[in-house]
């Protein structure tokens, strides 16, 4: 399918780079991934490879620091692992079977990452009792690694969130200590609203439901995990416009335009495996094919038709910002512009929809 894919769309006219430490940090998130407890079998950590989390955030963000690849990276892998025991393991096949996960690793972010005071309230105790229901997969329990009382690796046994809550323990405490403030709530809340928006998706899945594409666009924008990547991005490179200039209508839509064309693109590239292993309905394709009563391969070209549209109108509203916005735009801009390049480019080397 990928030739079909590349021959469908339309290449991000903007120069391809890859930061020179991009290997290196390739094998230490792996590291970091395996200390954490998010892979334990050898399926997690081939999975995982193929994903190729430091290729795109090596691409992505080609001329930042190695400590801020590495962190990049290393949440580029959380995404990846959480989309998966979603998508392919059963934890998001239905909003009763997810929620356990999503309240706890909720609650890491609303700690933002600090350690959680598991002291009772005082004059009170905590009963002992059995699991509640809703801490199983169907009949049998939940995978390893990946409920809220799970062990989470060395040093993080009955973690919140197991491994995951660990993970993004470690994530958000890296964050904080950069002291960053408003990047730190702003990727909090990215990440707070991307669990809801999985509930989402399992209650859409549970149902056998194809969302409508307006809803579909929207929800998209928070299943893809793209805001707090970019959130991460900007405090890579460290300039950012003021607050005034952050919420120009024009930027935001020029913001929102960039997600939907990463998000799509990814959505084409996925199509065919997602399709091969589980009729998900959270693809463009599907979508597009549902409402239009169009065949697959009619859908896919109007979907392929979407993102080129969209990159055309993403160059004329990036040309008018740069008229207008003056200089302080401009790490804002590029670094949106490596993130169109870097998703085509990735997409197109990684054995992810292989």
């Amino acid at each position: 399918m990928h030739s079909f894919n590349v021959s469908a769309l339309r290449e991000p006219p903007f120069v391809s780079r890859r930061h020179a430490a991009t290997d290196g940090v390739a094998a230490e998130s792996t590291e970091w991934a395996r200390r954490q407890g998010l892979i334990e079998g050898g399926r997690a950590a081939a999975r995982l490879h193929r994903a190729g989390a430091a290729e795109l955030a090596g691409r992505a963000c080609p001329q930042v620091s190695v400590a801020q690849l590495r962190l990049l990276t290393d949440l580029f892998s959380w995404l990846f692992v959480m989309d998966d025991v979603c998508d392919d393991d059963g934890l998001g096949s239905a909003p009763a079977t997810l929620a356990p996960t999503v309240a706890a690793l909720l609650d890491v972010l609303d700690r933002h990452g600090a350690p959680a005071d598991r002291s009772p309230p005082a004059g009170r105790t905590v009963p002992t009792s059995r699991p509640a229901p809703t801490d199983r997969i169907g009949p049998t329990s939940r995978p390893a690694g990946i409920g809220p009382t799970d062990h989470a690796g060395p040093g993080s046994r009955g973690a919140p969130g197991g491994a995951l809550g660990a993970a993004l323990a470690d994530l958000c405490g890296r964050v904080r200590d950069q002291r960053r403030p408003t990047l730190l709530l702003r990727l909090v809340s990215q990440l707070r609203a991307y669990l809801l928006a999985l509930l989402w998706e399992a209650a859409n899945r549970e149902h056998r439901r194809v969302p409508g594409v307006a809803e579909y666009r929207q929800m998209r924008r928070h299943t893809g995990g793209v805001r707090p990547s970019l959130t991460l991005t900007d405090l890579a490179y460290g300039r950012l416009p003021g607050p005034t200039r952050r919420v120009d209508p024009a930027v935001i839509a020029l913001d929102d335009l960039a997600v939907d064309l990463v998000c799509w693109c990814n959505d084409l590239f996925s199509y065919r495996k997602e399709q091969d292993t589980a009729a998900d309905p959270h693809n463009l394709v599907t979508v597009l094919a549902t409402q239009t009563g169009r065949g697959e391969a009619a859908a896919f070209q109007l979907a392929a038709g979407w993102f080129n549209d969209g990159l055309a109108g993403y160059l004329v509203r990036e040309a008018a910002l740069v008229a207008h916005g003056g200089p302080a735009l401009t790490p804002y801009l590029a670094a949106r512009r490596s993130w169109l390049r870097a998703t085509y480019d990735w997409s197109v080397r990684v054995d992810r929809y292989v």
